[in-house]
């Protein structure tokens, strides 16, 4: 199968740094998806699809109308995401809203787009940009609450990933859940979350999406419907506290009972 990527959320972030990644390849052509209807000016190595909102209903057809027919998918990486921060005392609707449908309705609808269309199909895979934030499991209380949209909607993603990873393992595509960890990124800065870039050790896109690509490079349809940190527990604040000590690096966090 041809190295064909597409990045959903390709223009900022994690997204960003993954589409100049592949794009230096010279064996790898990258897809890349925007929400505006204009194409980005850097990156001409992409080829840009335009107006594509993972929040919207018809998502999964836009997508698959600005790619050609013959074109076969070997890696499809949902990375687009919202954050709205909330608060107990301060829940926004339209928030958590935006934040449901960008994270975990909108990719069921790309996935089945993209498969009905042949554009999925044996050896494919399928990439869910998740977090730790969303398992059950490893949230403790030394971080509080609050946040129930972001928390929530990954925790629900994570489902769906697992749901899609039953439909299309007779199909021979792999899908794969992913936190590509803490960063230093406009998504984490707007929430205030720059203050615990240091203490957290947060990473640059760039360096994240070195480890996803590696992780990517190995995972295959024996992993699928798997939750994994590429980069290890060093990536998670509250592994150790959750999980133990000497814990394995990529971290296979599955084995929580998929409440991750």
């Amino acid at each position: 199968m041809s190295n064909n990527i597409l990045i959903v959320g390709a223009t900022r972030g994690l997204g960003a740094s993954l589409g100049a990644l592949y794009s230096r390849r010279p064996s790898h052509h990258v897809f890349g998806t925007t929400r505006s209807s204009t194409t980005p000016s850097h990156d001409s190595e992409i080829t840009w699809l335009t107006e594509i909102d993972a929040s919207k209903p018809d998502v999964g057809q836009k997508l698959v109308s600005q790619l050609p027919a013959s074109t076969k998918i070997s890696t499809a990486i949902i990375s687009a995401g919202y954050f709205g921060f909330e608060t107990f005392d301060n829940p926004d609707w339209d928030k958590q809203v935006q934040m449901y449908t960008t994270s975990a309705i909108g990719p069921v609808f790309m996935v089945h787009h993209l498969v009905k269309a042949g554009l999925l199909g044996e050896g494919s895979k399928v990439i869910l940009v998740s977090s730790e934030a969303g398992s059950i499991t490893l949230r403790h209380e030394k971080e509080g609450g609050g946040n129930f949209g972001h928390h929530a909607s990954k925790a629900a993603l994570n489902m769906v990933g697992k749901l899609l990873s039953l439909d299309l393992k007779p199909k021979g595509i792999a899908v794969g859940l992913v936190h590509p960890g803490f960063m230093r990124t406009e998504m984490t800065k707007s929430v205030g979350f720059d203050k615990y870039w240091d203490a957290g050790g947060a990473v640059t896109p760039d360096e994240a999406a070195q480890s996803l690509a590696s992780f990517i490079a190995a995972f295959d349809i024996s992993k699928t419907g798997e939750f994994w940190a590429p980069r290890g527990p060093a990536d998670i604040g509250t592994a150790e506290d959750v999980l133990g000590k000497d814990l394995s690096t990529p971290l296979a966090t599955a084995v929580v009972n998929y409440s991750v």
